[in-house]
């Protein structure tokens, strides 16, 4: 897809003829939550939790209602985000553990979300949940790590290698582990056990905090069991309890460091990812358990940082967008009480399906964007966009043209963003990734398709919605519709064609 179908046109701007659609600067915060549903946000119908700051963010901007993660999981959607191509296009980029590689190829690093934005002259951070991998080709947490976040285009980064359910339980800051001691050196193993320290399947006595539900029964770091083997690094682990303050404070960091010239935050919360650990000052304050407590947590740190935009007069001049990178999920591998949830709260509000699924309600997620005096406030728009649409979307907006082969999955949305008419159709067809890259449904307007396939050892048939009529997904009409099914199930094949995959 080139520039052009993208649904730039050239302009003068300040250093010439450049395809885009303005050229502006602001500040650009992109706030990338973790499990957080459709229904999770009072903005968009919950009850049972408090979100005021969110809430405050939709009320001055734009609530998206067609919104979507390119995949229902986190990996996959987090690398179309940077990329902006669909992740099922390279292989290995399923959910990673906490020992891979970094996932973004070499040849892509130049055509990089960040990287486009440091070509325009801002400043770029990342601050949060990584999982994209490090290091080539395993990560050596005891020296400086690299590839990472800085060679994918970010000048600073304070990450999470990968989930707070896997190991290493540490922060990594620039490419080096936070407080390490070298005297006590880290190692991780996603196969083999290591080391002597206990684990939750063998030392269950040990599991103060929460214990596993299904998997999660590895190393025990907190009193929680974790994903994967880890030794060594005990001065460097950090504490559940705190994630949320360690690193709003560096987003907040950031942006004070960085407050006189334009920069690019992307905030990649851990909240609500199990496991669901709240500060105290959270811990039972929510109407929906633990698991609304950390919605709670969450609706802070957008708060911090909102509330640091503010102080220091940069929010006119910032563009600030929300999202989450799956659809909502309850129990996700920890016995935190969201199995039994009975607080009538739905992750998901009316939707089908949970996180990892092609249901709606595995991918369409809350996105808010705010900018004073250009996205207008108080307003809702049914436009389908998802996060692989940002690449294309951020370059049209700061006047940087993409080469060719950049972003070839990703749409110029800026008029649906502005709430301006558009120059031509935007965005009419989505693929959407499970949790692994062998089955994709299909957005078509309204129309949704997903193929036959194998789930949890259930063989299910093609189905086949509209959405207009069935928002639910509770009427398949792939027995009334067949060639409308074909058309769709032909627009799946094509893509994977295309793509050089079966």
């Amino acid at each position: 897809m080139n520039i052009a179908s993208r649904g730039a046109f050239a302009v003068v701007c300040l250093f010439g003829f450049v395809p885009t659609i303005r050229c502006a600067t602001p500040n650009i915060v992109i706030i990338l939550a973790d499990d957080i549903g459709y229904g999770d946000l009072g903005c968009y119908g919950a009850t049972k939790v408090k979100t005021p700051n969110l809430d405050k963010l939709a009320e001055g901007g734009m609530r998206f209602t067609d919104a979507h993660s390119p995949a229902s999981v986190c990996t996959p959607t987090r690398f179309a985000l940077m990329t902006g191509q669909y992740a099922w296009r390279q292989k290995g980029t399923g959910i990673l553990s906490g020992a891979a590689p970094l996932v973004i190829q070499k040849e892509r690093l130049p055509f990089t979300l960040p990287a486009l934005l440091k070509s325009a002259g801002y400043t770029t951070g990342v601050v949060g949940k990584w999982h994209l991998g490090l290091g080539d080709p395993v990560p050596d947490f005891n020296v400086e790590i690299k590839p990472g976040p800085r060679e994918v285009g970010f000048d600073y980064s304070f990450v999470i290698p990968a989930t707070g359910d896997r190991v290493p339980c540490v922060y990594v800051e620039n490419g080096k582990v936070v407080g390490l001691d070298p005297k006590d050196p880290i190692k991780v193993s996603y196969g083999v056990p290591i080391g002597d320290e206990p684990t939750g399947a063998n030392n269950p006595e040990l599991l103060t905090v929460q214990k596993p539900s299904n998997g999660h029964a590895d190393t025990i770091v907190n009193g929680i069991s974790r994903i994967g083997f880890m030794t060594g690094g005990k001065a460097a682990r950090w504490s559940d309890e705190n994630m949320a303050d360690d690193i709003t404070r560096q987003a907040v960091g950031f942006i004070e460091k960085n407050k006189e010239k334009p920069f690019f935050l992307y905030f990649a919360t851990h909240d609500v990812h199990v496991p669901r650990v709240p500060h105290p000052r959270f811990k039972g304050k929510s109407g929906h358990g633990l698991r609304g407590d950390v919605i709670e947590e969450l609706d802070w740190s957008v708060g911090e940082v909102m509330n640091t935009l503010d102080k220091l007069k940069l929010a006119d001049n910032t563009l600030v967008i929300f999202t989450s990178d799956n659809g909502g999920v309850m129990d996700d591998g920890y016995q935190d009480g969201s199995r039994n949830d009975t607080s009538g709260h739905l992750c998901n509000g009316d939707l089908r399906g949970y996180k990892g699924g092609l249901y709606e309600g595995g991918h369409r997620v809350p996105f808010i964007a705010r900018w004073p005096g250009h996205v207008p406030a108080k307003k809702t728009s049914s436009e389908l966009i998802a996060h692989v649409d940002l690449l294309a979307t951020l370059a049209a907006l700061v006047g940087k043209a993409l080469p060719k082969e950049a972003g070839p999955d990703s749409f110029n949305v800026l008029a649906a963003l502005l709430n301006e008419k558009p120059t031509e159709p935007g965005r009419s067809t989505l693929l959407l990734q499970s949790n692994t890259g062998d089955r994709l449904a299909v957005r078509q307007g309204n129309w949704k398709y997903i193929p036959e396939g194998t789930t949890k050892k259930v063989k299910s048939g093609p189905e086949l919605y509209n959405l207009t009529d069935d928002p639910k997904e509770a009427k398949n009409l792939f027995e009334v519709q067949p060639e409308k099914a074909k058309e769709m199930a032909e627009i799946i094949k094509k893509a994977r064609e295309a793509a050089g995959t079966r």
